[in-house]
């Protein structure tokens, strides 16, 4: 399979999807999205991203992301992906549900991730804004503010706020 590119170091905000495996939908549980929740504070905290926009669906993720220069998000993203399949896979909870690669081994993410860079504040917006209609176009909720596994209610400051983010001050 040829390798997809990503443009690191442009100085914009990224839009990154990440599937799991055969959209198997591993993330319905609490202590699934914790785990991912925890994996994204960990993008902040170690790797000085700043979380723009986000959603956690039951079996993808949106982020809107803010790298800094010299980050190369693709390797953060995969770190990410590996720390939270560890975690969520060696739940008591997935035991018998955990689909399998061709080569036996455990999966919970697709191998790949779509990155877009978002040239324009306006296109930031517009991808923050596909993150918190994302649960009500799939008709999860009636409305995003009915979504807590989203960026929405910390924008609109309504709600409980599962994860703060870093704002649009790009």
């Amino acid at each position: 399979m040829p390798r997809l590119r990503h443009y690191d170091n442009l100085g914009t905000a990224r839009f990154v999807t990440f599937t799991c495996f055969r959209r198997h939908r591993y993330l319905t549980t609490q202590i699934a999205r914790d785990i991912v929740l925890a994996g994204v504070s960990h993008l902040r905290s170690y790797r000085h991203i700043r979380i723009l926009g986000w959603v956690v669906m039951p079996e993808h993720v949106h982020l809107v992301l803010m790298p800094p220069d010299g980050c190369a998000l693709g390797d953060a993203i995969g770190r990410f992906k590996a720390w939270t399949s560890r975690k969520i896979l060696s739940d008591p909870a997935y035991t018998g549900r955990v689909l399998r690669r061709d080569d036996g081994r455990r999966a919970l993410w697709q191998r790949r991730c779509y990155d877009h860079n978002c040239r324009t504040q306006d296109v930031v917006r517009e991808k923050i804004n596909y993150c918190h209609l994302n649960p009500v176009k799939r008709e999860l909720v009636r409305h995003p503010s009915d979504w807590p596994w989203s960026s929405y209610n910390w924008y609109r400051g309504e709600g409980q706020i599962v994860l703060a983010i870093d704002g649009l001050e790009l």
